[in-house]
């Protein structure tokens, strides 16, 4: 789509894993931009991006003057979008952020494309959009979809979730334990509370009195809201050691009967959700390194859930750093300036 005018660009935490994929998803997609400035911490002083067929130089956030910026897109964790986001939007600029700081903020949408644009439509009081935890997208999709058939009174999710959800030093991590590991060397452990490679670790963020981890209370929140519902979504977050790909497992209770057929057809029609579902062909389903570099939510293994009235079981692969992170948030920008070019129902209002 072309737009009659170009945008400044800032995208804070530029140097890490959604930062940079933030800058290849705005050049694919060939984004309205001006200028671009790349913002990172003060250990990536000196390093340059790459965006186009340009090199961008590092910037410290305190060299950058807001108010000659139109969109930010936030990619560098909570305490500095709590920090800096507000002095961002007020300063004029329109915020998208990545983190979970804001998500369950009642004026700040919290938006999916392709599940409640509509959200977007009334603008954003604070100057703030949020875009969903890199697992609550692709699992929020998949209801979206699902809800076309029945009403849902419960899902179980379990997921399985690659370490570049913790960033490039949990990727790390894994390389150098994996060798490690096959070469009888020592295995040290920073990122994770135990080793992750050739192992699962049930456990992502802090655990609550209750036993459950703020990985999965964010993620049955962000549902809610998004979905403007109170179904019930029981998670369980896991850690496993691949490097790019979040799946989950997911039992869905519905209020009335469905059938395979009626879900694939949902899914088939659903925008962003390609099914990859072949009984009779032994592995043709989809995995995570099926995932990788690609923007579907991918669906496999649909089938009845014997243990309930009306139940469906089904997988569900993403990459995690692009529809889970970054292309969320581009696709967001994309809808801001076509609903407002001049992004003025999008600046802070308090």
């Amino acid at each position: 789509m072309k737009h009659s005018k170009d945008y400044n660009v800032a995208v804070i935490g530029a140097t890490g894993n959604a930062g940079m994929e933030t800058l290849q998803i705005l050049a694919e997609r060939n984004f309205p931009v001006a200028d671009i400035f790349a913002v990172a911490s003060e250990r990536s002083i000196g390093k340059v991006v790459s965006f186009k067929n340009r090199d961008v130089k590092v910037q410290l956030i305190s060299d950058i003057d807001f108010s000659k910026v139109d969109i930010a897109i936030f990619c560098a964790g909570s305490s500095f979008s709590r920090k800096y986001a507000p002095v961002a939007a007020k300063a004029g600029c329109v915020v998208i952020d990545k983190t979970a700081y804001f998500r369950l903020n009642p004026k700040v949408p919290l938006v999916i494309p392709e599940v409640n644009i509509k959200a977007l439509h009334k603008g954003a009081p604070l100057g703030i959009i949020s875009t969903p935890n890199c697992v609550a997208v692709p699992l929020t999709m998949t209801l979206k979809a699902l809800l076309q058939l029945s009403p849902i009174k419960r899902v179980v999710v379990s997921t399985y979730q690659s370490v570049s959800g913790a960033g490039r030093k949990a990727i790390d991590e894994l390389y150098a334990q994996s060798k490690a590991v096959l070469s009888t060397g020592p295995i040290n452990t920073e990122v994770f509370p135990k080793q992750i490679a050739f192992n699962v670790i049930p456990q992502i963020g802090d655990v609550y009195e209750n036993g459950v981890t703020d990985e999965e209370d964010k993620i049955s929140g962000e549902v809610c809201k998004i979905l403007k519902s109170d179904v019930k979504v029981a998670v369980t977050c896991v850690r496993v050691p691949s490097f790019i790909g979040h799946g989950m497992s997911v039992a869905c209770e519905f209020a009335k009967e469905v059938t395979e057929e009626d879900v694939y057809e949902v899914f088939n029609n659903f925008e962003g959700i390609v099914t990859i579902d072949r009984r009779n062909e032994n592995g043709i389903v989809a995995t995570p390194i099926d995932s990788q570099g690609e923007d579907a939510v991918y669906v496999s293994r649909i089938r009845k859930d014997c243990t309930v009235k009306s139940g469906i079981l089904y997988w569900a692969v993403s990459d995690n750093l692009r529809k889970g992170a970054a292309l969320n948030s581009v696709q967001i920008a994309e809808e801001v300036i076509t609903i407002d070019s001049d992004l003025g129902i999008f600046k802070a209002k308090e």
